[in-house]
């Protein structure tokens, strides 16, 4: 069969709306729409003054095609990076002529986290701007948005739980309690027996090109989404019959691998041995075996198994450590007590729209009800056109790149900052009483040349890890049913975890429980480099998610659940309804890897907190500058800042 054949088969060739069309060729407005453009005219779209977000039909989480860092969102830091001049290359900036008492640099969770403590540490009648290069807010807490007749579906485009909320500082949990969020409903919206009462099971899927056959194999004791690989079926695994029996030999029998060395030593060893290593030189499989957990840990660690250590393995409960006795303090991560349950259906866009709520009058319908703050937000629909109001204290003002970010005067007795951004194609300039920057770490040097060179070469240490998280609608999911089965890994395939979404209902929001419904799927995609360090491995899969069109995706996308799912009739061609693509190629916040580095360094000399440490009146917040990619961090690190400015506590919660 010719390319051309298949990808008619896969249907890729299907006629598609003239918004899919826009979005998918990335017209979504941004950055590098300016007045003069060809699109512009070609479409129609009001030239002048550059306000896409006062159209009524602006609604990004609505968009297909290609989101996340999609295309007019990235351009003009990159620029910025490249050498442009931001008082000389787009024009001599405008002044705002607005001033106010903070400027925020980014409206994802931490710096709408940091709006909202300097509200409440300040007061009401604070003044703040948020700086946004996309064109929505929340960050990594992407909301992807489907459509099936007047049924809404939901996707996550990013951040997708709050992990552990039993870990959360008294902060974090307390923000969460003020917006509304009790975290103890999630075991009544979460139906945690929903694929058990189906009889769905998880599944590996074995593509020909690594395994030599196309075969899915439902496998009872899979758990891969909390990394517990537990097998108890292998003879359909495509594989050596002695990769079989290591299999059977890692999860079941309680061997040291490291027999002559105390607990201590051995702890020291795993924690510089790769999990690939520990496999292949101790515990001596079949390279079969490492076949199939190269990607185990995509999810996780956003790098495959030459990428982590086995120290890390064993506390995530991988197998091969039944007989290694090691230090009792190093046993196991604690967070795997916890269920994975407190995940809203966009995930944790549900708290970036709840704080939007918080901090800008209008911004959605209707007035906070007390206890049905987390349930009403899951529907409401935004209103876009009042971000950036006025009237409003606080301001979010979207599809702003900024260029430049300087004390007025000597850092240490400024009393001003300056902000220069780009919009519309045009820089233009804002000042404030302070600002604190709450985008990522690898930006800030350029937004600010006067800094260090030791606090610029802290920043630039941690490489966000790269990765896509793409949302299928399919017409129904039949295909699942008569398969038995509810998500998929497959090891080395372009996308490693095909998985239905989390059953989640609350509010006016229900799950699709039938099997003839619409729903949503979730693909993972982490592009890495195997054989390289961790940082390069981002490095390489950076560039590759830049380079790729989200053609590219769509054919990987019906072309790998189609080989997955035929035997449960489905057709990608008949059944793909919709696909989003949320590309992030600097995804997660960069974590000390302890295979390739040190990670004792003292608290005070850990490179972000070094990074992170106040300039003039320009602060940083992210979770970067924590080191910990996940939702709390960035909450903290908000507030971290804010105290830097405001020099107070707040104590507990409002509720």
């Amino acid at each position: 069969m010719s390319d051309n054949d298949r990808d008619r088969e896969l249907g890729m060739g299907r006629n598609i709306t003239r918004r899919d069309f826009l979005n998918g060729v990335s017209i979504a407005i941004g950055s590098s729409l300016v007045a003069d453009s060809k699109w512009v005219q070609a479409f129609g779209i009001p030239q002048s003054p550059f306000a896409p977000e006062k159209d009524p039909s602006y609604y990004p989480p609505a968009k297909t095609g290609m989101r996340g860092s999609h295309d007019g969102s990235w351009e003009v830091a990159h620029d910025l990076r490249d050498g442009k001049n931001p008082d000389k290359d787009w024009g001599v900036p405008i002044d705002d002529d607005e001033s106010y008492d903070l400027i925020i640099v980014g409206a994802g969770i931490s710096g709408l986290a940091a709006a909202y403590f300097y509200r409440k540490l300040a007061g009401r009648q604070s003044r703040i701007l948020l700086l946004d290069n996309h064109d929505d807010f929340g960050g990594h807490a992407k909301r992807n948005e489907f459509q099936d007749g007047s049924r809404l579906l939901l996707g996550y485009g990013g951040t997708q739980s709050i992990e552990a909320p039993g870990n959360y500082s008294q902060d974090s949990i307390g923000l969460l309690k003020d917006l509304g969020i009790d975290v103890h409903r999630f075991y009544k919206y979460y139906d945690q027996k929903f694929f058990d009462s189906m009889r769905l099971q998880e599944a590996v899927f074995f593509n020909k090109e690594i395994f030599g056959v196309d075969r899915l194999v439902p496998e009872k004791s899979l758990h891969y989404v909390r990394l517990d690989f537990a097998f108890e079926d292998v003879s359909q695994f495509p594989i050596a019959e002695a990769a079989r029996q290591d299999l059977l030999r890692l999860q079941h029998a309680s061997v040291d691998y490291m027999p002559d060395l105390t607990p201590e030593q051995k702890k020291a060893k795993l924690i510089k041995t790769s999990y690939k290593d520990f496999l292949l030189q101790y515990a001596k499989v079949h390279p079969d075996v490492v076949k199939i957990f190269q990607s185990s840990t995509h999810d996780t660690f956003a790098i495959g198994i030459d990428g982590v250590s086995a120290h890390e393995c064993f506390r995530e409960d991988f197998p091969g450590f039944k007989g290694m006795t090691l230090p009792k303090s190093h046993e196991k991560n604690p967070e795997l007590d916890e269920p994975y349950i407190f995940h809203f259906p966009d995930g944790n866009a549900s708290i970036a729209r709840l704080l939007v709520r918080s901090l800008v009058p209008g911004a959605f319908p209707g007035r906070v009800t007390p206890g049905h703050s987390m349930e009403e937000i899951v529907t409401a629909r935004a209103n876009y056109a009042r971000l950036d109001d006025p009237a409003s204290p606080i301001r979010i003002r979207l599809n702003s790149t900024a260029v430049e970010v300087k004390n007025v005067g000597d850092p240490a007795t400024a009393r001003q900052v300056e902000v220069t951004y780009v919009r519309g194609g045009k820089a233009r300039r804002v000042r404030a009483a302070n600002c604190i920057l709450a985008c990522y770490n690898m930006v800030i040097p350029y937004l600010c040349p006067e800094m260090s060179a030791k606090q610029k070469d802290a920043l630039h240490y941690g490489v966000k890890s790269p990765l896509v998280y793409t949302n299928v609608q399919i017409r129904n999911w039949q295909a699942f049913q008569k398969l038995g089965i509810s998500s998929i890994y497959a090891p080395g395939a372009y996308f490693v975890n095909v998985t239905l979404d989390f059953p989640v209902s609350m509010g006016r929001y229900r799950y699709p429980s039938l099997p003839n419904e619409s729903c949503v799927l979730h693909l993972l995609r982490v592009p890495c480099e195997p054989g390289l360090d961790c940082k390069d491995q981002s490095r390489a899969g950076r560039y590759e998610l830049l380079s790729t069109p989200f053609e590219t995706f769509a054919h990987n996308v019906r072309d790998q659940l189609g080989r997955m799912l035929s035997a449960g009739g489905f057709d990608p061609a008949r059944d793909i309804e919709a696909i989003t693509v949320n590309r992030w190629p600097h995804g997660y916040a960069y974590e000390y890897n302890e295979l390739f580095e040190k990670i004792d360094w003292p608290e005070a000399e850990r490179p972000c907190a070094v990074g992170r440490q106040p300039f003039g009146r320009i602060k940083i917040a992210n979770s970067d500058a924590a080191g910990h990619a996940y939702t709390d961090a960035a909450i903290d690190q908000g507030l971290r800042a804010v105290r830097e400015i405001v020099g107070s506590k707040i104590v507990g919660s409002k509720s």
